[in-house]
């Protein structure tokens, strides 16, 4: 009987990363076919257990112009899209991705952050951001440098504001 190795994935607009995390795996061998299935299969563990994994990617690939890395413990593929484009998920289908597949929240890089792309501000002008009136957010907060002194008499708290100027002459609390 053979087990899946934990899959990490995340992608950009031109390729999708796959690292099959499996230490100390033994003969792994990693197929990639155009038409997007990946398959793995190796030995791993103290009893030789046997892993294998076929993935039915979302969209066709390059095959030509992937690359597999096999390390010591992982098997890192960086698998080249045959079209540019953001995929909806890393498996074709609609259901939820299987337990061993995993977002690879290190490499993940947001839709919106890949690359330079034109930015459709909807004809917003920003030319003027920098100078958007001084005093106009100002109102909105206090000043930073007051602080609250509390004392304490008997059951009743005494709470009053004590400017910057005031604090050097304000007596130490104990």
């Amino acid at each position: 009987m053979s087990r899946h190795p934990e899959v990490k994935w995340a992608q950009r607009l031109d390729k999708v990363y796959i690292t099959v995390q499996l230490p100390d795996a033994k003969d792994a061998k990693v197929n990639l076919e155009p038409d997007g299935i990946f398959t793995f299969s190796a030995t791993a563990g103290a009893g030789n257990s046997t892993y294998e994994l076929k993935m039915d990617l979302y969209d066709k690939v390059n095959k030509e112009a992937s690359k597999i890395n096999v390390g010591v413990r992982s098997i890192f593929c960086v698998v080249e899209k045959a079209e540019k484009g953001w995929w909806k998920n890393l498996l074709r289908g609609v259901g939820k991705a299987p337990h061993y597949v995993k977002v690879d929240w290190d490499k993940w890089v947001d839709e919106d952050d890949d690359g330079p792309g034109d930015l459709d501000l909807g004809g917003m002008d920003l030319s003027n951001f920098g100078n958007m009136g001084g005093d106009a957010m100002d109102d909105d907060f206090e000043d930073s440098d007051d602080e609250e002194n509390v004392q304490k008499t008997g059951d009743v708290e005494k709470t009053e504001e004590i400017s910057t100027d005031e604090k050097s002459e304000a007596p130490a609390s104990t």
